[in-house]
């Protein structure tokens, strides 16, 4: 995005020249994380809110890359908002080693002095996210669900769960720079990938300094069974409530996240029921999930349970109500006993 027009306000250059950059505190910059040789969805979702704050703020995106030939990656941060990337590439950088990594991004952060950054709250970044708090001695705001701005002091607000997700606070670092916030995966949509956007990337020299890896990676590839999807992660989630009845009525909402790929999930209602545990509860006091569908049968959809799934792509109800409250903020409504409605979808996708 162009923003020339404001260099008639600050009577400064706009353009992305690096240079200009470090001479203070400006621009919001996206880490991003490399998983077997390709962006990790955590680090896209976190670029779309990079994206969305520094369009309310007048300043450029830039994407951090830190590893070893992973310059063509740059594209891929552009398609997704970014203005700018800067590739940090060194055989150092070809795995993850805390110290080095923390040494790379706290070099370029001091010379360029973004005034936001963003990392995903995932296994790398949330060792990486408080060792670089630590070292430039600035704030950190961690597994962040909501970002906003306060537009007055261009403060980062941060929002996060607290016992067990029965409370929200809202923090913001409001002196030391740069503000720094892990965001939860999953919490965040994917935004739209924009194939035909593009910018500038940067190839720059960190000084790694006595900096060493003492992490040893054994074997990168070796066979695992993997866990369940958790309900944070997952794209297709199908949700039940008490319209179901009983638990055969539960057994066709498991049938049909098993038939769609995706995990199954409920109201507080559901669990009150037996059907389902506290960790698959959606809405305050429960997840907080951002998929790509999110079936609701037999819900009908309070304020609370809405919450949980605010950020869905689509949202389709199956309930016997059209007045039911879910059927309102559903994408699609479907009028129907859910107990009847699931096993046609069940023959449909068999089909």
């Amino acid at each position: 995005m162009d923003f020339s027009f404001l260099d008639d306000w600050t009577e400064e250059e706009a353009g992305p020249k690096l240079a200009e950059v470090g001479e203070g505190y400006r621009n919001i910059w996206v880490a991003a994380e490399i998983i077997n040789g390709a962006l990790s969805s955590a680090t896209l979702e976190a670029m779309g809110q990079a994206r969305d704050l520094a369009d309310q703020i007048g300043v450029y995106v830039y994407g951090v890359l830190l590893g070893d030939g992973v310059e063509a990656l740059g594209q891929k941060l552009f398609a997704y908002g970014a203005d700018i990337v800067l590739v940090a590439e060194a055989p150092a950088l070809g795995e993850y080693q805390p110290e080095t990594y923390t040494q790379a991004l706290a070099c370029l952060v001091e010379q360029y002095r973004p005034e936001i950054l963003l990392l995903p709250a995932t296994h790398l970044g949330n060792d990486l996210a408080p060792r670089l708090a630590q070292r430039l001695n600035t704030g950190l705001i961690s597994h962040c669900i909501s970002l906003s701005l306060d537009m007055s002091e261009r403060l980062l607000l941060g929002t996060f769960p607290v016992l067990g997700g029965e409370m929200y606070h809202t923090v913001a670092c409001p002196e030391a720079r740069p503000q720094i916030a892990t965001l939860e995966p999953g919490a965040f949509r994917l935004p739209y990938e924009d194939t035909h956007r593009s910018g500038d990337v940067e190839l720059v020299e960190v000084n790694l300094g006595e900096a060493r890896g003492w992490l040893t990676w054994v074997d990168l590839d070796a066979e695992a069974d993997l866990p369940t999807v958790p309900l944070s992660k997952a794209k297709v989630v199908v949700s039940a409530g008490r319209g179901l009845q009983d638990a055969a009525g539960f057994a066709l909402v498991e049938q049909l996240a098993e038939a769609l790929g995706g995990v199954v999930a409920g109201s507080r209602g559901a669990y009150d029921e037996g059907w389902i545990s506290e960790e698959q509860i959606v809405g305050v006091g429960g997840k907080e999930i951002a998929p790509d569908l999110y079936v609701a049968c037999g819900v009908s959809g309070d304020v609370y349970h809405t919450f949980g799934f605010q950020n869905a792509k689509l949202v389709v109800a199956i309930n016997p109500d059209e007045d039911a409250p879910i059927m309102k903020v559903a994408n699609v409504a479907v009028v129907g006993d859910a107990k009847l409605v699931i096993p046609a979808l069940l023959e449909a996708l068999a089909a």
